[in-house]
């Protein structure tokens, strides 16, 4: 056969963490090869933890010449990278209609100043989940606001069984600050406007939130030693009986169907001050393209092809993760397999973003600083909050 007869071949690269690069090769590449046979999709896996490959790929734009040309981001990666002039404008290549299809705060978190530089793959969002058999033993429903979550938590609690009300993620990291904001969002607070660069922290319902974390220790609601755990020690205790209620991710569902509370819990929308609003960090994956990218058209294929319903539901069945297009939650293959997820969906619909900041990294680290200070007692709440607003303050000021 003449050599002219093969289709040449442009190649795309994205950097992946190790676990999602092989679900990836394993559930999708077969289909986008056969739909794409001019684009090799290089995928380039990278360390599992989520730092790790933002520094990746930070040092590659650094350096100037990225080897990237897809750029699949976290989040709170979003404003940080279209700050600093790595990512491209794809608001021209995806219309409003489009858009309305996905998760809202999934098509938010993709933005910056106007702009739209990252498409929604996977959705994340935080919540509660309850014990349906200890709720309905005690003649309980569901807590809709903090003070009902408390009262229940107490009733509930077992000290001498090692049974806590309340399991929350308290070491002093980026969980920390993700669960804040949704009992910021609750309180009735915020953290940063990002329209006028207003901070919020220092604020009655800023301080009334730390003070509501700190009451769930005081009143031995959850254990003292919550202000050293993160995702997987709550999920530990919590699928091991020893929790009433936990705030946590989607990801605890599939896991705990496999444990000694397996058929007992349910999920639902974080608690609330009275009359406020329920909040969900917000957190999923997405893909932009790469300002230094030498083939962007071809990028944008790619992020075509993963942004179709078929081939979103053929990854969500396959990894169990949190679809970002709306009409997956309630899609019957996808419910047959994961039953909760219509319910998700109503969690999703609360979701709350962390402040859209290019600055976001540093404002993180200050505030989960002076939240561990306030929640194990070496400071007030007042004047941890305090301290947490003025320098965050003194970080917009100084970054503009």
């Amino acid at each position: 056969m003449p050599a002219f007869t093969q289709t040449p071949q442009v190649r795309v690269t994205v950097l992946l963490n190790a676990l999602e690069a092989s679900q990836w090769k394993t559930l999708l590449m077969q289909d986008f090869k056969a739909q794409n046979p001019d684009i090799e999709l290089e995928i380039i896996e990278g360390p599992n933890a989520t730092n790790l490959i933002e520094d990746l790929y930070t040092s590659a734009f650094l350096l100037g010449d990225s080897p990237y040309d897809l750029v699949y981001m976290d989040i709170v990666w979003v404003p940080k990278f279209a700050a600093a002039g790595w990512l491209r404008d794809l608001s021209d290549k995806v219309s409003d209609k489009e858009l309305a299809n996905f998760i809202p705060g999934d098509v938010n978190g993709g933005r910056y100043e106007g702009g739209l530089y990252r498409m929604p793959f996977r959705s994340d969002v935080g919540m509660l989940y309850y014990r349906t058999d200890l709720l309905k033993q005690g003649g309980y429903k569901p807590p809709e606001t903090f003070n009902e979550l408390l009262e229940i938590s107490k009733a509930l609690k077992k000290p001498e069984g090692n049974r806590w009300g309340y399991l929350w993620q308290g070491r002093q990291y980026e969980g920390l600050a993700a669960m804040f904001v949704e009992v910021l969002e609750g309180a009735g607070g915020f953290w940063v406007n990002p329209e006028n660069g207003e901070v919020g922290l220092d604020k009655p319902a800023a301080v009334e939130a730390v003070k509501f974390l700190r009451r769930t220790i005081e009143t031995g609601v959850s254990p003292g030693g919550v202000t050293t755990y993160g995702e997987e020690e709550t999920r530990q205790l919590f699928q091991s009986g020893n929790g009433v209620f936990l705030r946590n991710w989607p990801y605890v569902w599939s896991l705990a169907e496999d444990s000694a509370i397996a058929g007992k819990y349910n999920i639902k929308p974080m608690v609330h001050a009275q009359g406020k609003n329920s909040g969900a960090c917000q957190g999923g994956w997405g893909m932009g393209i790469a300002k230094t990218s030498k083939h962007p058209e071809e990028a944008w294929r790619v992020i075509q092809f993963f942004n179709r319903p078929e081939i979103q539901r053929k990854f969500i069945l396959g990894t169990g993760y949190v679809p970002s297009r709306r009409s997956l939650f309630t899609d019957p293959q996808i419910v047959a397999k994961y039953s909760h997820y219509p319910q998700l969906l109503k969690v999703t619909e609360q979701s709350v973003l962390r402040p859209p900041i290019a600055q976001y990294s540093q404002a993180s680290d200050i505030l989960q600083r002076y939240l561990s200070a306030a929640l194990t007692n070496r400071m007030t709440p007042e004047r941890a909050m305090k301290a947490a607003a003025n320098e965050t303050r003194r970080l917009l000021v100084t970054r503009r």
